[in-house]
């Protein structure tokens, strides 16, 4: 001990000497993952280009090249939007869209030897001479498609013009002489430009980040490591080797004498700051306070890091946490705010982040995403302000009076699809009928057979029916009908005038006549006075206009209509046959809502279910699809241009988009409120002049808060002639008071001044009809001198910036853009209010609110409001902002108050920030990413910071057992000699080189990644093992295309339908079976436009896709076309149909299936017979598993003469695996397939790799393999098969789907470790066995026709969520299924195990599976050596194989 001290203390010495200060990277033994695109690195230009930023440069040094980059955008952007820029440059966030064109150039294809060329209509050139040549004949050709990210040049760009697309890259010598003939040709209007990018050569790669990676600690309970030696040859020493403040790489290569005292150096500080020795029970209680406590009491620019730190690195920092005081003050702080915090859904050791109020989901790790979301609006329709007649209520009408009333009996458990039978009105239909249309027959018989099925729906009837006074019951058959339901409501009861509805008495087909009801009447109710009731006279006619009038005010479309709860129900949910199914689906959506109500609030209690209703935000006055659409499009007032007239119409004409709508915000003169509106019409034409005067008037009332603009949109070429109406309304704005412009725009517009000034009348006579003082001489002086070129410019951004006809009418509501489309469309007075409420309760409001704070004036403030607001909307929409507060926010304005658990970081003074919230326990997974992307995001934007302890007491296990890191830089990087860096890479040192490690890659959920480059085996890292870095390279091989798919008929899912998707020149490049639950299915594509197809075979013989959302092509396009152009998530939704002609057969039932992808699964011989395939399923993680798999699958091809195909799941192969799979297969003589699937978004994820892997073996099978594969069977890698599988594939499974091998019993020194015959599992069971899951068979057509997949992901979803659960997963949940899901007990030789099994059963074994031993914990590889003779001879077998390839390929 002596001797290794004095040893330290002479290294330490000399190292002191020989220190000087450099730049620090990484340690010599350590980890270091990196992730790159499958496709090669694209142009930092180009990219820049679809931040929204064009300009052509010249290419120069790499470093300097960026800069100019940057420099040019600067003059584009704000120092914030710089910034930005940067980090999108950094995540390469646009490189997907600029390689997007390149695969779509490839399906042109490009001609050989281009660096250039241009498509015009299908054909392509390489010289602009060609492409004249071209043009001319471009009309005979077909037009191209244009994808919505196509970029097109600014210009005429007509319908019946050519289009040139160009394919080139931007900044080259082909690009310019291209882009110079082109954008000429455009600015004339003789062709239409299209730019698509298009690099020619390309070949380094690039390294992508917004991804974290893990090396978690791994159990050695059973050691299950490789004992194969690694060979690399590599110089790993990094000179950059930094241990607490030492760097050793570089002392190693100025000193080599002194290399072993600087090793042990090295490792013994390495192991003084890595204490990994487990801690006991009450040193874990309070890690989370404690680590809590370390982070408040640093300096508070180290406090973010610090936690980054500690999060990241806790493995090795617990046991100096453990000596940490906790500070009580914050103790009783963080509870306080618990407290708080639990009403908003957060527990304790929860995390929540608010940017700006909206919450960023930390589950999702993606640094590229957005959720846009819909809103569907209700209609005021509660029990008092509509006519309408009830046909019953749950409250309370007798049939009901058994029911529970309380609300809680919405969380009491239901069967799935149970409508629960609760005396409340939660469900309420209106219908508004015409009673003599035809469709009103059959949806009264459908509302009374749901009267009749006691379902839990309030029905309601409003007749719209004659307003005419002088038409009674005996000439309309509508008011005869309306007559009789009052007679029997008012004499009898509502649910009778219901059940006595008369058109039982009329067939479907017929309408309903007057002697229809006559006869009724006479028969039903013989002592009635007919002509009371139904004549002139009648005392049954009070309230028969209301029905009408409030059907008109409300806006709704064509009788018949329907509301639930207040929401209109389309013309497509109101036929008759699909109606029933739309009740019943809305009704169980509407219980979900109900349900959080109760749970998450307690509303419900107390309040009445309509007025509730009422009360939501999404409550309207009047339906009118037009301004309540999600479709919407807004103004960009985001520039600031330098020339800002519009009366110079040349200037205004060469503006931009943004610079013109800036130009005409600016300009424009309104009668002033807040709320902008501006009405863009021809007010010389009468449409345009009642579409102003309703604005006029809208604005005039008492409850409006809005200015009104006008801009003209004339029909023809404007003189002076005909704009005297407009001018003079000008004139009034420019010259007059508000009041008296406004009463001075009313008096002109109204028809018959217009007919006087059309005779002759002079408008300063019209100007002495207006009261108060109006300046005469002041508007006849404007009107008289003005001149008509600024309406030049308005015709002009009418059409191009507003892309209005001229003409057309179109209302422009806080730069949200309402285009009129039919000259007879009405914008009425009350739409004008709904406009205005619902832009007020968008966002407007809250703006306004903020925006009286600055004590602008009112025409800065309204200008802001309407900017600000247009800005906001036209974004993305996510959840609603939250106003996250707590107990101690009391304290929020005073910076100088030292807050115990909440750390506050200060933004920049006189700067636009981000107001960033957090809440998180700093030991937890949310805490290793929100770290670091606080941290990245203070270097790019100005933050002001809160971040909220939110820490977990007595803890029982260390709260994490990994170490991670999360890879994001705020800019691109560059080497020492000005060439651009590959991009980011994680470094994993200081790593402490005792435990073994297992790497993750924790990606975006729409990125499939497959580690491509490492002889290391990334499942069982250990450093003690390792000389140098372990480097692990991964690549990006596909990006998720996700969907759901539903029958329109049926609303379910179609279960088994297949879609294949590819390009133009290649069909078939990726297929894929919907599964039953949500109708998904998922695809794996890359950055391009792709076309999805049904699949040939059954699927497109059976249905055919009739529509398509969230797609790239028009919904009646003949190809759905698909453009991936991003790393955010692309979900899709499909609807298809049978034919006609195949309305009764069945996917999933016997029939045959062409061959596609799948097509190596069975060869045909020249007979055209099927050969007989024996289908092999088996997954692997490690070297180890992989070495296993490898002999199994020997085993399994010497014990059968049948051809067999081994089905391997991809995710977690190694590299090396991959490389040598295919020639073993074609030593052997087997084939193979590489199968992948990503777990879907929707599932419960698994954390551990071990459990994911777990879950792939039984959680998808249904749709990893095609439907050509009738059964397969699943062996575990590390079973060794001593019989032909054949006959366990032919097992008569006597109509279970799978056959799986129960536990053996016979070992009885093994009794107590038997956990199913004891517990949950022995009640549960019920004498049944439990089966293990090493090996099965899968009859995978009667599995499909079960739905037994769905099944288990339904039961997994549930049983999931409970961590204590299915802790063998793919074991229990079969198991746990078997009522549901039988399992064929296959006979007990087909699988033998030493830990269960006797000796004596060994001989007559078909298999044997290495499971471990709970009582001896015996390591697999001593274990297959001493159990299975033959399992060296397999192993020396494939190690001389891999031996004589690895000198085969170090040869060639």
């Amino acid at each position: 001990m002596f001797f290794k001290q004095c040893l330290i203390m002479r290294v330490v010495f000399v190292v002191l000497v020989l220190l000087r200060v450099q730049h620090v990277h990484s340690a010599s033994k350590g980890v270091v993952a990196s992730l790159q695109a499958k496709w090669s690195m694209t142009p930092l230009l180009l990219e820049t280009r679809w931040a929204g930023i064009f300009t052509s440069l010249s290419l120069e040094s790499v470093r300097s090249y960026y800069n100019l980059i940057i420099k040019k955008a600067g003059q584009f952007l704000t120092d914030l939007q710089v910034n930005l820029l940067k980090l999108s440059l950094s995540l390469r966030a646009y490189s997907p869209a600029v390689h997007a064109f390149q695969q779509i150039a490839s399906d042109e294809p490009p001609p050989d030897g281009c660096t250039a060329f241009v498509v015009v209509h299908g054909q392509n050139a390489c010289s602009t001479k060609d492409m004249k040549k071209l043009l001319k004949t471009a009309a005979g050709r077909p037009r191209p498609y244009l994808y919505k990210s196509d970029h097109q040049y600014p210009g005429v760009n007509g319908t019946d013009l050519p289009v040139a697309v160009l394919y080139a890259e931007i900044g080259t010598k082909e690009f310019n002489t291209f882009h110079k003939v082109l954008s000429e040709r455009a600015q004339e209007g003789k062709l239409i430009y299209v730019l698509r990018h298009f690099v020619s050569v390309s070949i380094s790669r690039m390294l992508l980040s917004g991804y974290g990676v893990e090396l978690a600690i791994k159990s050695t309970e059973y050691k299950a490591v490789d004992d194969t030696q690694v060979k690399v040859t590599t110089d790993n020493e990094d000179e950059n080797d930094e241990v607490q403040g030492f760097l050793f790489g570089k002392l190693k290569k100025s000193h080599p004498d002194l290399q072993e005292e600087l090793g042990e150096l090295r490792k013994h500080l390495l192991e003084s700051t890595n204490d990994m020795t487990p801690l006991k029970v009450w040193e874990l209680q309070d890690l989370s306070f404690q680590a809590a406590s370390r982070i408040m009491t640093v300096p508070k620019f180290d406090s973010l890091k610090l936690m980054q730190d500690l999060s990241q690195n806790f493995p090795s920092k617990a046991r100096s946490l453990t000596r940490v005081a906790v500070n009580q003050d914050m103790r009783k702080e963080i509870e306080d705010n618990q407290k708080v915090s639990e009403s908003m859904g957060i527990q304790p050791g929860d995390a929540g982040l608010f940017i700006n109020g909206i919450h960023v989901d930390l589950d999702i790790h993606n640094a590229f995403r957005y959720d846009p979301c819909a809103r569907s609006y209700q209609l005021e329709a509660g029990t008092t302000n509509v006519p309408q007649h009830w046909a019953n209520d749950i409250e309370k009408d007798s049939m009901y009076r058994h029911w529970p009333s309380s609300v809680q009996e919405l969380l009491r458990a239901t069967f799935p699809g149970v409508i629960r039978q609760i005396r409340r009105n939660f469900y309420n239909l209106v219908l508004f009928l015409d009673p003599i249309q035809e469709e009103s027959i059959e949806l009264v018989k459908l509302a009374e057979l749901f009267y009749k099925h006691n379902i839990p729906l309030r029905i309601g009837f409003v007749l719209v029916v004659s307003a005419d006074d002088k038409v009674d019951g005996y000439l309309d058959a509508g008011v005869a009908l309306f007559r009789l339901l009052n007679y029997i409501s008012e004499e009898y009861d509502e649910a009778q005038a219901f059940t006595s509805m008369v058109y039982n008495r009329v067939e479907v087909g017929e309408t309903l006549s007057v002697d229809t009801v006559t006869a009724y009447l006479k028969k039903k109710f013989p002592k009635a006075n007919a002509a009371r009731i139904l004549g002139v006279d009648s005392s049954y006619d009070d309230n028969r206009k209301a029905g009408g009038v409030f059907y008109r005010k409300s806006g709704l479309g064509a009788l018949p209509v329907g509301l639930f709860n207040g929401i209109p129900l389309s013309s497509e949910e109101m036929d008759p046959e699909e109606l029933e199914t739309v009740l019943l689906q809305k009704i169980m959506e509407t219980t979900n809502f109900f349900q959080r109500a109760v749970f998450m609030v307690g509303y419900l209690f107390c309040v009445d279910v309509v007025d509730f209703l009422m009360e939501q935000a999404n409550v309207v006055p009047r339906i009118n699809p037009l301004i309540l659409s999600s479709e919407r499009r807004y103004l960009d007032f985001t520039s600031s241009p330098v020339a800002d007239d519009w009366d110079d119409t040349t200037m205004f004409s060469y503006l931009d988009s943004k610079d013109k709508t800036a130009v005409v915000s600016k300009k424009i003169k309104y009668f002033i409120r807040e709320v902008t509106m501006w009405i863009v019409a021809d007010i010389e034409q009468p449409s345009g002049r009642q579409l102003l005067r309703n604005a006029l008037k809208h604005m005039k009332s008492s409850s409006s808060n809005c200015r009104v603009g006008v801009i003209n949109n004339p029909s023809g070429k404007p003189t002076e002639d005909n704009s005297a109406l407009y001018r003079a309304v000008w004139a009034s704005l420019l010259t007059q008071s508000s009041k008296n412009m406004l009463d001075f725009s009313l008096k002109l517009l109204k028809e018959e001044n217009v007919e006087l000034l059309k005779q002759g009348t002079k408008i300063k006579h019209l100007l002495k009809q207006v009261s108060g003082g109006m300046d005469h001489d002041a508007f006849e002086k404007k009107f008289n001198t003005m001149e008509v070129d600024f309406l030049h410019s308005q015709q002009k951004y009418c059409k191009e910036v507003l892309k209005l006809k001229a003409g057309q009418r179109a209302v422009v509501s806080n730069g949200r853009v309402l285009s009129l489309l039919d000259e007879e469309e009405e914008f009425s007075v009350e739409d004008f209010h709904l406009l205005e409420k619902i832009t007020l309760r968008t966002s407007a409001e809250k703006i306004k609110s903020k925006i009286k704070q600055m004590n602008l004036n009112a025409q800065k403030a309204s200008d802001l409001i309407m900017k600000v607001d247009a800005l906001l909307t036209a974004s993305p929409k996510g959840e609603a902002r939250k106003d996250v507060k707590f107990l101690k926010d009391k304290h929020s304005l005073y910076f100088n108050v030292s807050f115990n658990s909440v750390l506050q970081l200060a933004q920049r003074e006189d700067e636009v920030f981000y107001d960033v919230v957090a809440i998180v326990d700093p030991l937890t997974r949310d805490a290793q990413k929100l770290a670091p992307l606080l941290v990245v995001l203070g270097q790019v934007v100005n933050m002001k910071v809160q971040v909220f302890m939110n820490c977990r007491a007595k803890l029982s296990e260390m709260p994490l057992k990994s170490f991670y890191q999360y890879v994001l830089e705020p800019d691109v990087t560059f080497f020492g000699n000005n060439s651009l860096s590959p991009g980011p890479v994680a470094r994993f040192t200081e790593i402490p080189e005792s435990p073994l490690l297992t790497l993750n890659m924790i990606t975006p959920e729409s990125w499939m990644v497959e580690a491509v480059r490492s002889p290391y085996d990334l499942d069982n890292i250990h450093l003690q093992e390792v000389n140098g870095v372990v480097n692990a390279e991964y690549e990006l091989e596909y990006l998720l295309l996700e969907g759901h798919c539903f029958d329109l008929s049926t609303g379910q899912p179609p279960r088994g339908l297949q879609f294949t998707l590819g390009m133009r020149q290649e069909p078939l490049m990726h297929d894929t079976i919907v599964m039953a639950n949500l109708g998904y299915f998922q695809l794996k594509a890359n950055p391009g436009a792709w076309i999805l197809r049904l699949r040939e075979g059954r699927s497109e013989d059976i249905y055919q896709i009739q529509a398509h959302d969230a797609t790239d092509s028009p919904v009646d396009a003949g190809d759905v076309i698909v453009v991936l152009n991003s790393f955010h998530s692309k979900i899709i939704k499909v609807r298809v149909q049978k034919k006609p002609d195949k309305l009764n057969e069945d996917l999933l039932s016997e029939g045959t299936e062409s061959k596609g992808l799948w097509d190596s699964i069975t060869s045909v011989d020249g007979d055209d017979k099927k050969k007989d395939v024996l289908n092999i399923f088996s997954v692997a993680s490690g070297h180890l598993y992989e070495r296993f798999l490898r002999i199994m699958t020997l085993s399994v091809l010497q014990h059968t003469k049948t051809p067999v195909k081994f089905w391997f799941l991809k995710n977690y192969l190694s590299p090396s695996f991959k490389d040598t799979i295919s020639h073993m297969a074609k030593a052997y003589g087997f084939q193979y397939e590489l199968v992948q699937y990503k777990w879907p978004r929707w599932l419960h994820q698994q954390t551990e790799k071990q459990r994911i892997i777990w879950g792939y073996k039984i959680l998808f099978l249904d749709v990893l393999f095609p439907l050509a594969v009738d059964k397969i069977i699943f062996v575990d890698a590390d079973q060794i098969v001593r019989a032909d599988l054949k006959e366990l594939r032919d097992l008569d499974l006597e109509g279970a789907p799978y056959g799986y091998t129960p536990f053996c019993d016979s070992r009885k020194e093994m009794e107590g470790y038997r956990f199913w015959k004891t517990g949950y599992w022995a009640s549960h069971l019920a004498h049944r066995k439990y089966h293990i899951s090493a090996l099965y068979v899968v009859d995978l057509k009667k599995f499909r026709k079960i739905a037994a997949g769905d099944r288990l992901r339904g039961q997994y979803q549930a049983l999931s969520q409970d961590p204590n659960s299915l802790s063998n997963l793919d074991q229990d949940l079969p198991n746990n299924m078997i009522h549901q899901v039988a399992i064929k007990s296959l006979p007990q030789e087909w699988l033998w195990c030493e830990t269960w099994c006797d000796d004596n059963s060994k001989t007559t074994a078909k298999t044997i599976d290495l499971c471990n031993n709970p009582k001896t914990k015996e390591p697999k590889l001593s274990a297959a050596v001493r159990i299975v003779p033959e399992w060296s001879k397999y192993d020396n077998e494939i190690k001389q194989f891999l031996k004589r390839h690895l000198s085969a390929h170090e040869t060639f």
